[in-house]
């Protein structure tokens, strides 16, 4: 008896949620470009998702759709799209509309980093301190530091830092260390449940993180190239 050729699994990934705000392409194109920059080593090239709850008919699809990859996005689906028009026009482009459930239907609230300093200022890298909880939809990102969070990250928030992350809180969103590309950044976890943890643009998401170490105190490197973890004692 032959073998299936395929075979059809349920699984889950996690992916990033662009929400467009602006209806001007080239815009968008500047704002995702400017995140890019800030965390090339996950964002570039990365495979996001679209909202586009903000946006009505007028909006040339062509242009936008052409604005996101060019600034070095993959887009797989858009989602939050309520316009029949947009509707089909973003279904003639060949890209599939997803329904989202009432956990994702949130607003997404950033927090900015510091604006950068003038070329005459000479840089300081020092350790970016948070000590409230990190809710749901926040983001914050480390420019050129390390990142210290002492209450809890939820599930759906966003640590992204240039250098190391401390988080000394149960430990539910996504935590992307060594942004900029610094492969020698580590994370550590006093209670670890994340989504989501990178170093470097090394990733694992929630399934690949060894079950023994789920809710424990870990630390995590990168290991001739490969995400590694231990007990953090």
């Amino acid at each position: 008896m032959s073998q299936t050729p395929i075979e059809l699994k349920g699984s889950s990934f996690t992916l990033s949620v662009v929400h467009l705000h602006h209806a001007d392409p080239g815009v968008v194109r500047q704002a995702i470009q400017d995140k890019v920059n800030q965390a090339p080593a996950f964002l570039k090239n990365a495979p996001v998702v679209l909202n586009v709850a903000s946006l009505t008919r007028d909006v040339n699809w062509r242009q936008m759709q052409e604005a996101i990859t060019s600034a070095g996005l993959h887009i797989v689906g858009v989602s939050g799209c309520k316009d029949e028009s947009l509707k089909r026009v973003i279904s003639r482009a060949d890209l599939p509309l997803l329904s989202e459930g009432k956990e994702q239907q949130r607003s997404t609230e950033v927090i900015e980093p510091p604006a950068p300093q003038s070329a005459a200022e000479p840089a300081v890298v020092k350790t970016r301190l948070i000590n409230t909880p990190v809710r749901s939809g926040q983001q914050i990102y480390a420019k050129n530091s390390d990142l210290i969070v002492t209450s809890s990250v939820s599930a759906g928030a966003e640590l992204i830092a240039d250098g190391n992350i401390h988080i000394y809180g149960m430990m539910r969103g996504r935590a992307l260390a060594g942004a900029s590309g610094d492969r020698d950044c580590q994370i550590f976890c006093t209670s670890l449940s994340a989504e989501l943890v990178s170093i470097a643009g090394e990733y694992w998401i929630m399934d690949q993180i060894p079950a023994e170490f789920f809710a424990k105190a870990s630390r995590l490197c990168l290991k001739d190239g490969e995400l590694t973890i231990q007990t953090l004692n």
